[in-house]
């Protein structure tokens, strides 16, 4: 791993791990996603991305969690696979969010973040509960290590490389 490997988050499979197909990269990432998780993996159209891992801000399950933590942005990842190196290229994307009513509006910001991006949030709420006792309402932790360790495994785990894009196109 050199000093540029660090930088972008590139990480590459075990020695020996022979590298899959196409097709099983794509479902190992696909089967990443869980309905517990605060995030989902989808096929993309293929001009933006072949592959977006985001939180699940817009889900109806979800962003009464969202709303209530107070999330300010959102974050996401955009893959793109390039078969002839084996290798899933990966860029870390932030977008606004405005709250109206409880429910999520997202705008674009005119600058993204591009390589790595870490970020937690939480907080924790204490009121009155139903019961007349007070105590703790909400607690969340929102975290980039929840969402991109597993896609990386996945990737890793295919005899494939993910390497986080800096610099150039995806």
């Amino acid at each position: 791993m050199g000093i540029l490997d660090k930088l972008t988050g590139t990480k590459r499979p075990a020695d020996g791990v022979a590298p899959r197909g196409l097709a099983e990269v794509k479902a190992a990432i696909l089967a990443v996603n869980r309905s517990s998780a605060p995030f989902v993996v989808y096929e993309a159209d293929g001009r933006q991305a072949d592959v977006i891992a985001e939180w699940r801000i817009v889900d109806a399950n979800w962003y009464g969690i969202f709303a209530k933590a107070g999330m300010k942005k959102i974050f996401r990842v955009l893959l793109r696979f390039d078969e002839s190196k084996h290798e899933v290229r990966a860029v870390d994307q932030e977008y606004s969010v405005e709250w109206r009513g409880g429910v999520p509006f997202l705008s674009f910001e005119i600058a993204k973040s591009r390589g790595q991006i870490r970020k937690v949030e939480f907080g924790q709420g204490w009121a009155f509960t139903e019961q007349g006792r007070f105590g703790e309402v909400y607690n969340y932790k929102f975290s980039t290590g929840e969402l991109k360790p597993p896609l990386q495994k996945a990737v890793t785990d295919s005899g494939w490389t993910w390497t986080g894009v800096v610099f150039g196109k995806l």
